[in-house]
């Protein structure tokens, strides 16, 4: 059974780290996903019989990783479902991007983006584009460094919506791709280099108490060596 980093767990709800490069659920490539491991993991643990429910409420493209929940009982996964709609479910992430970005520099991003379904990319159009979608992000640059030679930011995000591929396709936009996204940012990085993205912050009201839980876990805290997160 593959080994999972479980940061909280009870009858309801189970909060996991996702490694990057798993799926978080079955796809055409056949790899083992999120979905498949927790329920293992469940399975084993409790010496459960017969299937093992577990509810997909949220996801993270398969190249980022980062904590993530799951629903246990349908009812958690029908509450934290609308918590999500309320927008009362908190993520932040880490991003290291291409270039020199000023430190301290807070900005919110608003753009409208259109989703290529046969490339599997989006990228930013005017407002009156057909088929466009508004999406916001706010970010505060953190700091500033070099790694192999090369100048990189390391940004906080606040995400205020979740549109396909977000993140890397608004960085791009403004000329700081994220570092390893060959998709929007082919010109600048290396087939290889693992993207630069993760979701290190999450919080929500637990489905079944009256509990604000908050949950974080740095990139750099995996078990990793000589990777661009390991500098910050």
């Amino acid at each position: 059974m593959q080994e999972i980093k479980v940061l909280y767990e009870d009858n309801h709800i189970i909060v996991v780290v996702k490694p990057a490069s798993i799926p978080v659920q079955a796809d055409k490539s056949g790899d083992i996903d999120m979905l498949t491991i927790i329920k293992n993991y469940i399975k084993e643990k409790y010496n459960k019989p017969g299937n093992v429910y577990l509810g997909l409420v949220h996801r993270l493209d398969r190249m980022v990783g980062g904590v993530m929940v799951f629903a246990k009982t349908s009812k958690a996964a029908s509450r934290i479902s609308e918590y999500i709609r309320q927008k009362n479910v908190k993520k932040r992430y880490l991003a290291i991007v291409n270039g020199t970005m000023k430190v301290g520099e807070k900005k919110v991003l608003k753009d409208y983006l259109v989703k290529n379904e046969r490339l599997n990319m989006s990228k930013v159009v005017s407002k009156d584009t057909k088929g466009s979608k508004e999406c916001e992000l706010e970010y505060e640059v953190l700091r500033n460094f070099e790694y192999k030679g090369k100048k990189y930011s390391l940004v906080d995000i606040d995400l205020h919506t979740g549109r396909h591929h977000q993140i890397r396709v608004q960085f791009a936009s403004i000329g700081h791709p994220l570092y390893g996204d060959i998709k929007y940012g082919q010109k600048i990085n290396k087939v290889g280099q693992n993207l630069a993205l993760f979701s290190y912050y999450l919080s929500f009201f637990h489905p079944t108490k009256d509990e604000y839980l908050e949950f974080k876990f740095m990139p750099n805290e995996l078990d990793k060596k000589d990777d661009i997160w390991d500098v910050i």
